[in-house]
């Protein structure tokens, strides 16, 4: 385990050494506008690295085009290659890793009809489909197990395409309602098969996945695995949590990063504080209304505090022995510290480097010990402003012209 202090030291996972402890956790950026890799998003990336993170992870990197959750997330298909390599290169540049979330929206979808053109996405489980009230598809399916294997082949595809783009690692999302979570969540997961009932078999699927995808990368690029530690008030508990570390550790993850709540369902568990009325409306009419339904299900008023997901997170680390990415507040050298103190061996951050993206290099110089992010949650809405996820607070302010080009143009 990493000693007190010791954040600003190399970090080895699976074939990968980080130059630090330090890793930009994926905060969907709205910046592949039309699934197409931008300059802007480069940019967004290149600014973590330049300001001393040892990765940058990029958000959602859809699996397909269907698998998106609304049109402006990057696709990891061939046409995207270019672009991503640009994208890994900038990184590369300042001594950075690149990291690229491979996902899947399943039932989790915005997509317009014209967009997604199946009535039934799929999921885990059939039947009636809360999330696709705003898109009218009010019904998911079940899916088969041609469409399982149909759909591992897809996200070990990507994971290629990742690595061949210059990506460092890799990682499977498996939290917050999407694809991999609908079949680990007893909230969506209601199968009677070897993929439903317990937490065993409800891992079962995504460690097919898993095993597959370290079977194809796992030997050149490092394979992470972020999940919920639970699934907020209803559903799977720390218990589960728990469950999932250890099946992680003994399918060969080679670092799991502990997130925590669903999108719709418990979003203030994710970011341990409210949303705000969003400062962008977005154009499209069916993410607007998912938003307000989001709002009014999140319960009001939650106050943010650092460290706020250390109380799950310490119980994950009593029980597995792996790498795993403390994620949840860290705001400051204290919250650093705790974390370290805690076990933890390597600190997610996403609000903070949104804020300062040198937030990491001056805490190394000790020009400042406090981060000024306020986890006021802005930066989470102005995803669907036309410059991006951003800080208005920030003194870096986006550009909208560059989220119109590809980042290789």
């Amino acid at each position: 385990m990493p000693d007190r202090h010791d954040a600003f030291s190399p970090l080895k996972i699976g074939p990968l050494t980080l130059r630090n402890r330090f890793v930009k956790s994926a905060t969907n950026e709205g910046m592949a506008k039309g699934g197409l890799v931008t300059k802007g998003l480069a940019k967004f990336h290149e600014r973590v690295a330049e300001g001393g993170a040892a990765m940058s992870t990029v958000a959602y990197c859809a699996t397909s085009p269907d698998g998106r959750t609304f049109v402006d997330q990057a696709i990891l298909d061939d046409a995207s290659m270019n672009d991503f390599r640009a994208l890994t290169d900038a990184i590369h540049k300042h001594g950075a890793a690149a990291c690229a979330q491979v996902t899947h929206a399943g039932s989790f979808t915005f997509l317009d009809k014209d967009t997604l053109k199946s009535a039934r996405p799929l999921s885990a489980s059939g039947g009636f489909n809360k999330t696709g009230i705003a898109s009218g598809r009010f019904f998911k399916k079940r899916m088969n197990r041609d469409e399982m294997d149909a759909m591992t082949n897809e996200f070990v595809a990507a994971c290629v395409r990742a690595k061949e783009s210059g990506f460092d690692a890799v990682e499977l999302h498996m939290g917050h309602g999407y694809f991999l979570s609908q079949f680990v969540s007893k909230l969506y997961n209601k199968r009677r098969d070897a993929y439903g009932g317990d937490i065993d078999k409800r891992l079962n699927y995504p460690s097919e996945i898993l095993q597959k995808t370290l079977d194809a990368v796992g030997k050149d690029i490092a394979v992470i695995v972020k999940y919920s530690m639970t699934d907020g008030l209803k559903g799977n508990q720390i218990e589960d949590g728990i469950a999932i570390a250890k099946r992680l550790k003994a399918e060969g993850a080679h670092m799991a990063v502990l997130s925590n709540g669903m999108n719709i369902e418990s979003i203030t568990h994710m970011f341990g504080s409210s949303l705000p009325e969003s400062d962008a409306r977005p154009a499209n009419v069916l993410i607007a209304l998912a938003m307000w339904a989001q709002r009014m299900a999140a319960p009001k008023n939650v106050v943010f505090h650092e460290n706020y997901l250390r109380d799950l997170a310490v119980q994950v680390r009593a029980a597995v022995d792996m790498p795993l990415a403390y994620l949840g507040g860290v705001q400051s050298l204290e919250g650093v510290d705790l974390a370290m103190e805690d076990g933890f061996d390597a600190i997610a951050m996403g609000r903070a480097l949104i804020f300062d993206p040198n937030f990491v290099n001056d805490l190394r110089a000790g020009s400042v010990t406090q981060s000024g992010c306020t986890a006021c949650n802005r930066c989470v809405t102005m995803m669907y402003s036309p410059g991006g996820t951003s800080c208005i607070e920030s003194r870096i302010k986006p550009d909208p012209k560059l989220n119109k080009i590809g980042a290789a143009a």
